[in-house]
């Protein structure tokens, strides 16, 4: 019961927070969702620009994220809030493909679903392809979302919000089609936080005390059935409030960016993959994750978990499997072997500096790691 109460209270407390306290990003007191801008596509750029400036004001989100390959897909947004991913995702699947967006707090569902004529007006479709739904994160089911009908989830710096994050990803595998993804940004620690850092509600509802610690992710999306979670992009968050600084001590903070997928159990084995350019807007070069680059219609070696990816999701018409052959290699150099660790990507990209592909909560940074 003690649990139970505990998780009602985060989320009263984040609904009120959120409903009341912050009504646009200028409200949040951490940085931990805002960042300097980054550039961004080109053609994720020109759809922004056909949402609604009330929407885009008042969303309490951070950074873009956007995965690749969209056209006619069945999308879920976790954590939708004023609905300007969904509107922007709306464009991007196209008519064809429909946008769910679910939120728990009803001020934001309440600025989202004002606009939804005027969007579906300026994207020129005869019926709406975006649908919002109140309920948690934890319990999707329950907000009358079928099991196995999507092809893509996403969730921008919203998971850590959650009490129960193992819950989350349980209902995320369980709703999503096989080869399905969840691609989504939150913000994780270097350790796991101790429980007066957890009880602290307003660091809670500025991303930080619910953090998770990034080892526990691997963890948790194994227990629940997904492929190991692949590191896309990172980015180092800096605490400046000192009243913040003193309750969170020696913890570190970094948003990331991964992607889970669905795919079927299985050893398959290591193989050269060639892209045949035919993803919008990264025809030339798809960066898939901090290890893999594949430029249009050149091989490259990939293991067996990309593979099997590559094979199962909706990329399988973007490639072409053949046997391994030494000695190609992602970007000109060997994959890294075991799990990245996302402090040091972000550090490593830091250095490199901006690049030009999309990122995570709290960034749109290039994803590209190898050199």
């Amino acid at each position: 019961m003690a649990e139970e109460m505990s998780a009602c209270n985060i989320h009263e407390g984040v609904q009120d927070y959120y409903g009341k306290t912050v009504t646009s990003t200028s409200d949040i007191k951490s940085d931990a969702c805002v960042a300097p801008a980054k550039p961004i596509p080109a053609y994720i750029s020109q759809v922004l620009k056909k949402v609604h400036p009330d929407v885009i004001n008042r969303y309490t989100g951070c950074g873009i994220v956007v995965p690749e390959s969209l056209e006619g897909c069945r999308i879920l947004d976790l954590g939708c809030g004023t609905g300007r991913d969904c509107y922007m995702l709306s464009q991007l699947v196209g008519e064809k493909g429909h946008i769910t967006g679910i939120d728990m707090t009803q001020e934001q569902l309440d600025v989202a679903q004002t606009h939804l004529d005027y969007h579906m007006k300026e994207f020129g479709y005869k019926s709406p392809n975006v649908t919002f739904v109140k309920g948690f994160i934890e319990a999707l089911t329950e907000a009358g979302l079928e099991k196995g009908s999507f092809d893509i989830i996403t969730s921008n710096g919203v998971v850590n919000l959650s009490p129960d994050k193992r819950r989350v990803l349980a209902e995320a595998y369980s709703v999503l089609k096989d080869g399905g993804e969840l691609y989504f940004s939150d913000v994780y620690s270097s350790g796991r936080l101790t429980e007066d850092i957890r009880k602290d509600k307003v660091l809670w509802g500025e991303c930080l005390s619910g953090a998770l610690w990034w080892k526990d992710l691997l963890l948790l999306a194994e227990e629940v059935g997904f492929s190991p979670p692949r590191l896309v992009t990172a980015n180092i968050i800096t605490v400046a409030n000192k009243a913040f600084q003193e309750v969170l001590g020696d913890f570190k903070f970094v948003s990331a960016t991964y992607r889970l997928f669905k795919v079927p159990k299985g050893d398959t084995g290591p193989c050269q993959v060639i892209y045949n350019g035919s993803i919008t807007g990264v025809e030339d070069s798809f960066e898939f994750d901090c290890q893999y680059t594949f430029k249009a219609n050149e091989a490259v070696a990939v293991d067996g978990e990309v593979a099997a990816i590559l094979k199962c999701s909706r990329f399988k018409e973007d490639f072409t499997c053949q046997p391994a052959k030494a000695p190609a290699q992602p970007c000109g150099v060997k994959p890294k072997e075991g799990i990245v660790d996302p402090f040091e990507l972000a550090l490593q990209l830091k250095k490199q500096g901006p690049g030009s592909a999309t990122g995570g909560c709290c960034s749109s940074q290039s994803a590209a790691c190898c050199k």
